[in-house]
């Protein structure tokens, strides 16, 4: 068992050390959606949702207000997801991965195909936490498979550690591409 470094906060919390140093890389595209999120919730969802819950406390008795229950309950929830977004966007490093020069070294933003031990082909793209996708095949940059490709080049061969044991993966092509929405 590991120990964990605590710290304190300028409000006195103690805090994991690891979790404050932690980086959040991030596209700029994540970054955009994470932002449109946080101001959605900010400006339409909590602004109604207050209002909801304001008109079913003036109604009455509040324990038994369906109205008034839910909406405290769904208030609580866009507040800790308001709070977790703005920690997100705080320790947000934006990464543009369409700067990058033209590189054949893999690094986060990057797009690549390779071939797994069973011959099977695959493309991943290496994104944020917050940007993961596997149907789209966007992958963390702290995943093993990202952790495995990461600072090599096309025509190299990795070592990708799997709960099976080890597999070798022969990376094919590597590329930076502007990301989609």
């Amino acid at each position: 068992m590991t120990k964990s470094t605590l710290t304190r906060t300028a409000s006195g919390k103690a805090q994991d050390a690891t979790r404050q140093t932690a980086r959040n890389y991030i596209t700029p595209q994540g970054y955009a959606r994470l932002k449109g999120e946080l101001t959605h919730l900010l400006d339409n969802e909590r602004p109604e949702l207050v209002k909801v819950v304001s008109w079913a406390a003036s109604n009455g008795d509040r324990s038994e207000n369906g109205d008034y229950i839910y909406g405290k309950k769904r208030l609580r929830e866009i507040d800790r997801r308001i709070y977790f977004l703005n920690k997100q966007l705080d320790n947000a490093v934006v990464v543009d991965p369409a700067a990058r020069g033209a590189t054949e070294q893999i690094y986060f933003g990057a797009t690549v195909d390779y071939i797994d031990s069973v011959g099977a082909e695959h493309t991943v793209t290496i994104v944020g936490r917050d940007e993961v996708d596997p149907a789209r095949g966007h992958v963390s940059w702290i995943s093993p498979v990202a952790k495995a490709l990461l600072k090599k080049s096309s025509g190299d061969v990795a070592m990708l550690h799997t709960p099976a044991g080890e597999q070798k993966i022969e990376i094919i092509d590597v590329r930076y591409e502007v990301m989609k929405q």
